[in-house]
């Protein structure tokens, strides 16, 4: 797919990919980002959201906003970048893996500065959405998003260019 950078690791033999779950990452280290991750999603601090998210090796800038319930790749947190001053909605979803039959693919997650992920979105493995981009409520990322847009919808498509300023 184009504008995704990912990494394909084949399924076994006679399985689906996700049987490679315990061989692509550590489980005692899901298991840790996991309780850190969904302690994120309720907790109403946003200073400790963001220490938390920090202490899985998330890469967190300065000013960044998670929303209630927001939800980030357990497995490979440390893929994903919110640069200074991003907005992540309620509800939305980064992920850096997808398992599928045939394979496993990963790759990392990049959130421009100033950038707004709507709620209810989910962005997917491999995707940068530039800086000052707004992607709308519900949308579905799976390609990069250029800066300075509005973007939504299933999958997310520019539909104007945002006046920089």
């Amino acid at each position: 797919m184009p504008g995704r950078r990912l990494t394909v690791l084949p399924a076994p033999p006679g399985k689906n990919s996700m049987w490679l779950w315990s061989r692509v990452k550590n489980p005692l280290r899901v298991i840790y980002n996991f309780l850190l991750i969904t302690a994120v999603r309720y907790i109403p601090s946003l200073t400790l959201r963001i220490w938390l998210l920090r202490a899985t090796g998330m890469k967190v800038g300065r000013n960044v906003g998670v929303g209630m319930m927001a939800m980030f790749d357990f497995f490979f947190p440390e893929l994903i970048t919110l640069e200074d001053n991003c907005l992540i909605g309620y509800n939305a979803t980064l992920l850096c893996h997808e398992f599928l039959p045939e394979e496993c693919r990963v790759g990392p997650v990049v959130i421009g500065a100033n950038a707004l992920i709507s709620a209810n979105t989910t962005v997917l493995a491999g995707v940068c959405i530039g800086q000052n981009t707004i992607v709308s409520a519900a949308s579905l990322v799976n390609c990069d998003l250029p800066p300075n847009v509005l973007a939504g919808g299933v999958p997310a498509r520019v539909i104007r260019e945002r006046p920089t300023g």
